[in-house]
């Protein structure tokens, strides 16, 4: 494995009322910072998830690291073969290669921040733009699939998922 020294000067600084909001309730997804900004170093977004909300559905990334801080609520998320419940304060990380995905735990809701430690280069925005073309009926959902290598984001089943997330209709 190679260092890679991210390319970047000066501090990153946010404000909430300046970041890029994506999608609506139950699930909104504020851009906080992506490649361009912190010289290919990382990706983060934070993600609000109501009632059980659905976040990501099962996928891995060949050559990133994504990295989940819980900031309220309660979380379920798919690590490897693995659901794991978090709660406020609680961190999950998810080395490269490893299927993951993340929704509110049934009946609560989520406050998620993510930090994506990227391949470099790879601008993350752009995906979760992608996403909210595909929730407005301008794309269509298999469109994901011309763009998993773009974006490092490779889709997989798991049953272990399908499960634990079948039992929000019990």
């Amino acid at each position: 494995m190679s260092l890679i020294v991210p390319d970047f000067t000066e501090s990153v600084v946010v404000r909430q009322a300046e970041a890029e909001v994506i999608g609506q309730a139950p699930t909104t997804i504020r851009l906080l910072a992506d490649a361009g900004s912190t010289g290919g170093a990382l990706s983060t977004q934070r993600v609000t998830l109501n009632n059980g909300a659905d976040g990501a559905k099962p996928h891995h990334h060949a050559n990133s690291a994504e990295l989940f801080y819980i900031l309220d609520g309660t979380a379920q998320l798919l690590a490897g073969d693995q659901v794991v419940t978090a709660e406020r304060g609680d961190l999950v990380v998810v080395p490269p290669g490893l299927s993951h995905a993340f929704a509110a735990a049934p009946g609560h809701d989520a406050d998620i921040l993510i930090v994506i430690v990227i391949t470099p280069g790879v601008e993350r925005f752009e995906y979760f733009r992608h996403l909210e073309r595909i929730a407005y009926g301008k794309v269509p959902p298999e469109s994901l699939l011309d763009v998993q290598e773009l974006y490092d984001t490779y889709f997989r089943a798991s049953p272990t998922w399908n499960s634990a997330r079948s039992l929000l209709g019990e």
